[in-house]
C-alpha cells in the first residue's frame, strides 16, 4: 500500500479537516471533523488531555568533546512542577529538525558523569538506558532556574514533515494547563470553544485528565519498538465521577487521543489489582502508565477513540487494534489513503468505536519494555 501523506502546515484546526468514522460493526463513513459533535451521541462523555507541551528540544554541547548535540526530553515519573531535575532524554548529534529523524547524526559517546551545556542549563548524564542515545540526565540549579532555562532556551520537539519552525502556541491545545507533555496530545487540537458548546448543546459531557504525552518517534528502530515509554498521569476525582455516571447510564466514554486511553485504562487496571474490578471502575489520583495497549488488550473504560490518522507500524496505530480487528483497521487504512487523509499531529482524524467482546482476551496488559527512571 502506498504511504499516507503527512500534514506539513502547523494549523491545528484546518477548515477542511476530515474525519473517518469506523463503527463497531465495521462500517466506514467520512465527514468533516468540524461535525464531530453531530457524530457523537447524547449522553456520551468526551475525555481530553489538558497537558500543555514543554519546549523539550534543547540544543547545546557535550562539554568534554565540544560536540554539538540536541537533547530531546522524553520522560519523567512525576507531574510535580517542583520536581524537574531528573529526565530521560534522547540525544542527537549535530543537526536540527530539518533532517529526517532517522537520518540524524549520532551523538558523541555518552557516559555517566558527562556534562552537557544546554544554553543556560547545565546537566549531567546519570546513565544510559539500554541504548547509546537514551539517557537519564539531571539538571543543576534550583527549580526556578531550571524552569526558566527550559522556557528561554527550549523549542518544541519537531519533525521534518513540518519545515516551518514551531512556536510554543502551535503545540498547545486550547485546554492546555500544566506544562508536562513532551510532545503535544495532538488529538486535542480538534477542540475549540465552539465544539465544546456544541457538545453541551447535544447533551454530551466533557471531562479532562493530565497525561505527560511522550515522544512519537526517535528515528531509531530499536528505540521506536520500545514506544510508548512510561508516562505519568493524573485522573481527577470529578472525571472519575463523570465516567462512573456515564457507565451507570449505559453511555459511552470517548477518549480524545491515545494518551487519554493509556491513562484511563491504566487507572482501571490499577483498580482491578485492588480487587475492585468491574467494567468502567477506576480510581482517581496519580499513576504512571507503563502498559502496552494493542490487539490483546481488554479495554475496561474507553468505548471509542478520536485519534489522528497514524501510519501502520507506529505505536499509536498499534493501540487502535485494541478497538477493532486488524483486518477491519486495514480497511480503514486503505480508506484513509483513497480519500487523501493527512497524518501526524496537524493532520486529519479518525473516530473508532470499540468492538464489544463476549470475553476478555487478556485481563492484564503486558508492561512496557522500558522503565525510564526508578520511582522514589
Amino acid at each position: 500500500m502506498s504511504m499516507l501523506h503527512a500534514a506539513t502546515a502547523p494549523v491545528q484546526r484546518p477548515r477542511h479537516a476530515k474525519l473517518l468514522v469506523l463503527a463497531a460493526d465495521g462500517r466506514i463513513t467520512h465527514t468533516e471533523r468540524a461535525r464531530l459533535a453531530h457524530v457523537l451521541r447524547a449522553g456520551d462523555l468526551v475525555v481530553a488531555n489538558d497537558a500543555a507541551t514543554l519546549p523539550a528540544s534543547l540544543a547545546g554541547t557535550h562539554v568534554s568533546s565540544s560536540a554539538p548535540i540536541e537533547v530531546r526530553l522524553a520522560g519523567r515519573h512525576t507531574l510535580r512542577v517542583d520536581d524537574v531535575r531528573a529526565f530521560s532524554a534522547i540525544v542527537f548529534g549535530a543537526g536540527d529538525h530539518r533532517t529526517r529523524t532517522e537520518h540524524r547524526a549520532a551523538p558523541p559517546p555518552l557516559h555517566s558523569g558527562d556534562a552537557l551545556q544546554l544554553g543556560p542549563l547545565r546537566a549531567t548524564v546519570q546513565r544510559t538506558l539500554g541504548h547509546p542515545r537514551l539517557i537519564e540526565l539531571s539538571f543543576e540549579g534550583d527549580v526556578d532556574s531550571i524552569w526558566a532555562g527550559i522556557a528561554r532556551h527550549g523549542k518544541p520537539i519537531q519533525y521534518a514533515h513540518v519545515s516551518e519552525p514551531l512556536a510554543l502556541w502551535d503545540v498547545w491545545t486550547p485546554i492546555a494547563a500544566a506544562p508536562v507533555a513532551f510532545e503535544p496530545p495532538s488529538a486535542g487540537f480538534v477542540l475549540d470553544w465552539s465544539l465544546l458548546h456544541a457538545l453541551r448543546a447535544r447533551g454530551i459531557g466533557f471531562a479532562t485528565l493530565t497525561h505527560a504525552a511522550g515522544l512519537s518517534s526517535t528515528g531509531d528502530a530499536a528505540l521506536d519498538a520500545r514506544l510508548p515509554l512510561d508516562e505519568p498521569y493524573h485522573v481527577p476525582q470529578h472525571t472519575v465521577a463523570a465516567i462512573t455516571q456515564a457507565k451507570r447510564n449505559g453511555s459511552r466514554v470517548i477518549a480524545i487521543g491515545t494518551t487519554v486511553t493509556r491513562a484511563l485504562e491504566h487507572a482501571a487496571r490499577s483498580a482491578a489489582f485492588e480487587h475492585r474490578a468491574r467494567r468502567g471502575v477506576l480510581r482517581a489520583g496519580d499513576g504512571v502508565a507503563d502498559q502496552r495497549i494493542g490487539p490483546d488488550t481488554r479495554l475496561r473504560v474507553v468505548d471509542a477513540i478520536l485519534s489522528g490518522a497514524h501510519e501502520p507500524g507506529s505505536s499509536h496505530h498499534e493501540l487502535l487494534k485494541a478497538f477493532t480487528a486488524p483486518a477491519v483497521l486495514q480497511r480503514a487504512d486503505r480508506a484513509l489513503l483513497e480519500h487523501g487523509y493527512l497524518t501526524h499531529e496537524f493532520g486529519d482524524s479518525v473516530l473508532i468505536e470499540r468492538v464489544p467482546s463476549a470475553a476478555p482476551t487478556r485481563s492484564i496488559d503486558a508492561p512496557s519494555r522500558l522503565a525510564l527512571l526508578p520511582q522514589s
